[in-house]
């Protein structure tokens, strides 16, 4: 979320959108569902106390019974999370008929939402902080990969069930996250979604330029479902505080330490990637594209 002090006080706005469409269209109630705790992560990754959110529907021809029944589905996801988490819906727009020769777009029934930090230089990004800081993995792993970004791009299939939500877990490990901010123990944060751990471990190593070391805790899950499944309710957090692991058993919150910060490569398990590639892929395929 970007953060954005309130003039003359210690106050700060936390804001974010998102939603994953692809999820809509396999499940319309799971993924608006997911939209509405995909954004309460983004709040709560930087610090943010959710307050609210807008909704912004956007569909294809209504008059179609399938286009229909995904609104409806995703207008009930998206009741279920906010009651359940508790941000009221304030405002609202609904865009339909967005099809091209009677293709509709995915269903994307986007999510606004706002935050407040009572003060805001207890904010973290997702940037590591420093070398040699322990990387730790909160919240239940099962190595989910329908509707993933993995299955698309590296196996080439479109198919299986997004990942469930579980917001009751959402509130329980969003509440802890905030708590642990908030009290100065977690240096920097950043929540899962498209692509799961590895990606979201790049993104703080490519915010930092420092890299890392990671070992996969995977138990009997296959290292890639580990490495790339989308299971909900999930942060990565860094901290030098050992005392964080006591404080999540006492919250009920599944924490494991997986890591440590530090050097010019990215390492997970025997696979390595210097940074340098990394930024460079990241940062290059754009004009490379254009250019083409």
């Amino acid at each position: 979320a970007a953060v954005v002090r309130v003039r003359d006080t210690q106050k700060a706005l936390a804001i974010t959108t998102d939603c994953t469409p692809r999820y809509c269209l396999a499940d319309p109630v799971s993924g608006g569902k997911q939209a509405v705790a995909e954004t309460w992560r983004n709040l709560t990754a930087v610090g943010a106390q959710p307050l609210a959110i807008t909704d912004n529907m956007n569909f294809g021809n209504p008059e179609r019974p399938e286009i229909m029944g995904q609104f409806v589905g995703a207008i009930e996801g998206i009741s279920e999370a906010c009651t359940i988490l508790e941000v009221p819906v304030v405002s609202g727009n609904v865009s339909l008929y967005n099809e091209t020769n009677g293709e509709a777009i995915l269903p994307t029934p986007a999510i606004g939402a706002v935050g407040l930090l009572a003060n805001y230089t207890k904010s973290v990004g997702l940037a590591f902080p420093a070398e040699n800081t322990k990387v730790y993995l909160i919240g239940d792993t099962y190595g989910h990969l329908g509707q993933s970004l993995y299955l698309r791009e590296i196996a080439g299939q479109e198919e299986g069930a997004p990942p469930p939500v579980d917001l009751d877990r959402e509130r329980q490990t969003g509440d802890f996250i905030r708590r642990q901010i908030g009290s100065g123990v977690i240096t920097a944060c950043h929540d899962l979604s498209d692509g799961g751990l590895l990606v979201a471990a790049a993104e703080m190593a490519l915010a930092s330029n420092i890299g890392f070391t990671i070992t996969a805790t995977r138990g009997a899950l296959p290292n890639y479902a580990w490495a790339f499944g989308e299971d909900q309710a999930r942060y990565l957090v860094t901290t030098d505080d050992d005392d964080l692991i006591i404080s999540a058993e006492d919250a009920g919150v599944p924490i494991a330490c997986i890591g440590r910060t530090g050097g010019e490569v990215l390492v997970w398990n025997d696979e390595t990637l210097a940074l340098h590639e990394l930024r460079a892929a990241y940062e290059g395929w754009f004009p490379e594209f254009m250019a083409g």
